[in-house]
């Protein structure tokens, strides 16, 4: 067919427009490339001039500031402070241990401290800086500037380090931080980067150690370049990291203050709890150390004096220590009987002073023995009698299973180092253990809280807040991380019958408030504020026969080590629990003489947020009262932070 003049104006147009897009494109192409080439021959062209010239691009981290901690009232407990350093490059320094001593002559740099930045330069790459001194003073700092010709290598920097402002009231419960050790490289898998930065600090102990990962927070980068021998030439870009995270623990820092005042050169612990939310809000041990003697190393001679101390101070003796809880343990005993329905209150056990079992006496603290006793009676006096006779009808299972459900043999999840779970024991336990068999004088013993049988004050103190409440409080020490709130330890109400418990509080009222009682002498006397509570003495040596039938010797005619351990747990007020308090006095004796007062103390200043009136003791202790009050005024710290006091 014959195409006519419209069909071939029609295909030139369809093919002008084919050419037109076919052009277009090309010269987008043209154009893309042309801008690339730009590109990369002027905007990149110092970077590729780089790399002609065998230098590179390196990322160096950025360490983040550390997170601060403070207690339930924002009192800071923890915090980062600027300090000024004084470091050292060794390929820019040439003959280093010459500088080092030149640089010894304008300041005062300790042998130790020498000794120990040489092995840091020795193990770093040339080009890394060292440091050399931490904490510089200024007068320091301006004397190495003014000298700076003369020190080649040597330069000042700020910097950042730990400082703990409540100094030793907090030492058991933060622990401290100090420089990433060989040792703490080799128990990890993955270790962080960060951590291989020179004199780059972590937790050590206590929270610091604990709750490592949210306080570290995460690293920044910078972006450098360095030439080919690996030298620094200037810094190309910088991406910040993230700062660790803030912490708000339960501890009340005034309520610990005072009670690590209390406690003070005694080898003690004392454990404070919230019985509505399972708040610690205060967990002493004493005596105490200075947590800022470790942050920049502490020195062979500070640390050869806390180890050679027979009270051991760097043990956290609340959560550490593991004791026999004594006759504090009388009411598991008492309470496994009542729930198995094989006693009831008002039932009677004739005590002589002693129950023979199996061919031996177990003996009462009451040499004359009590006469006939019910429950309340048996708690008020600390009948030893009368658990005996009560484990031997109950077991030693059904009472190690109580003490677990209040809380004891439980190793309980608080960010402390070394908690321990303590024991409860079992027949399978000794087996396994000992490869002996339970035999019933182990039940004897354990029913009053000897034996095998051991706590922490902590354990103890979530015990009575348990019996005070009824529900299985659990401890919590972070109140919140970055102002989240962490989830409270209130607990469920525990499966036991509320009449049970009823009686176990009335009788351990009556221990403190009736004039029979063993803690009378410890008593509170303010109406609202009574509280009740149970003495424990737990014996550390065997008393034979002999020396029985010659007479017990005095727990203060024995060497300090051999005495008897003195306890005592309570809660107030009584009719209304708001805390509950434990507290443990190593070798102390009695704990109707050396735990109670001390207790009674606590728990007033916990009720009363502060200082409690004189009328709030019975009056023939106030005098003594009134002078203890004033001494411990002057002892407890206040912390000076930049030249001004927070109380």
């Amino acid at each position: 067919m014959k195409r006519t003049r419209a069909d071939h104006e029609a295909n030139h147009r369809g093919i002008s427009r084919r050419a037109a897009i076919v052009g277009g494109v090309q010269l987008v192409f043209i154009g893309a490339l042309a801008a690339r080439m730009r590109h990369l021959q002027i905007n990149q062209a110092d970077q590729f001039r780089l790399l002609a010239e065998e230098n590179r691009i390196k990322f160096k981290l950025i360490p983040p500031a550390r997170g601060e901690v403070f207690d339930r009232n924002g009192v800071q407990l923890a915090q980062n402070i600027p300090t000024y350093q004084i470091k050292i490059v060794r390929e820019d320094a040439g003959d280093v241990e010459a500088v080092i001593y030149k640089l010894g002559q304008v300041m005062e740099l300790k042998a130790e401290t020498v000794e120990r930045a040489l092995t840091e330069i020795r193990r770093s790459k040339p080009f890394h800086p060292v440091t050399i001194a931490e904490d510089v003073a200024w007068d320091d700092l301006s004397r190495v500037s003014v000298n700076a010709p003369a020190l080649p290598g040597v330069t000042p920097e700020i910097g950042l380090t730990r400082v703990y402002p409540r100094g030793s009231d907090f030492a058991h419960i933060l622990g401290y931080v100090g420089p990433v050790s060989d040792y703490d490289l080799d128990k990890l898998d993955d270790p962080d980067e960060l951590l291989r930065i020179p004199r780059f600090q972590i937790g050590k102990v206590g929270v610091e150690a604990k709750v490592e990962l949210p306080l570290r927070g995460k690293a920044g980068t910078r972006q450098v370049e360095v030439n080919a021998a690996g030298r620094e030439m200037r810094e190309l870009g910088r991406r910040e990291g993230r700062p660790g995270s803030d912490l708000q623990l339960t501890i009340d820092s005034k309520l610990q203050g005072y009670v690590q005042a209390r406690l003070g050169e005694e080898s003690a612990s004392a454990v404070v709890i919230d019985c509505a939310t399972g708040d610690l809000v205060a967990i002493a041990s004493a005596p105490t150390y200075d947590p800022n003697l470790f942050v920049r190393g502490i020195s062979v001679a500070d640390y050869k004096m806390l180890t050679d101390n027979t009270f051991r101070p760097l043990a956290s003796k609340t959560v550490q220590g593991a004791y026999p809880p004594g006759s504090t343990f009388k009411m598991i005993t008492a309470m496994a009987a009542l729930e198995e329905g094989i006693m009831e209150p008002e039932d009677t056990v004739r005590c002589p002073g002693h129950l023979e079992v199996a061919d031996r006496k177990f003996h009462c603290w009451k040499r004359s023995g009590h006469g006939s006793v019910d429950l309340l009676n048996s708690l008020k006096q600390s009948c030893d009698v009368y658990y005996y006779d009560l484990a031997l009808k109950v077991g030693i299972e059904k009472i190690s299973a109580m003490a677990n459900m209040f809380g004891l043999g439980i190793r309980h999840d608080v960010p402390m180092s070394a908690v321990t779970r303590g024991l409860t024991p079992t027949k399978a336990w000794k087996k396994q253990t000992h490869d002996k068999d339970w035999v019933i004088g182990d039940t004897v013993n354990a029913s009053i809280g000897q034996g095998y049988m051991l706590s922490s004050p902590m354990q103890l103190a979530v015990m009575t807040a348990r019996f005070a409440t009824g529900r299985s409080v659990n401890p919590r020490l972070v109140k919140s991380i970055d102002g989240v709130e962490q989830p409270n330890g209130a607990g469920a109400p525990m499966p036991l019958d509320p009449e049970n418990l009823r009686k176990m509080r009335r009788a351990m009222f009556a221990v403190v408030n009736d004039r029979r009682g063993t803690a009378y002498g410890s008593r509170i006397i303010a109406e609202g504020m009574r509280m009740a509570g149970k003495t424990g003495t737990s014996q550390v040596r065997n008393i034979s026969s002999a020396e029985r039938a010659r007479g017990v010797i005095r727990n203060a005619d024995l060497p300090w080590n051999r005495r008897d351990h003195a306890l005592f747990v309570d809660f107030a007020p009584a009719d209304n629990p708001k805390y509950a308090v434990a507290v443990v006095v190593e070798h102390g004796g009695g704990g109707s003489t050396a735990a109670a007062p001390i207790a009674r103390d606590i728990t007033l200043q916990a009720l009363y947020g502060g200082e409690p009136p004189l009328e709030a003791y019975p009056s023939k202790d106030r005098g003594r009262i009134a002078s203890q009050q004033r001494r411990l005024r002057k002892v407890q710290p206040i912390a000076a932070i930049d030249g001004k006091d927070q109380a």
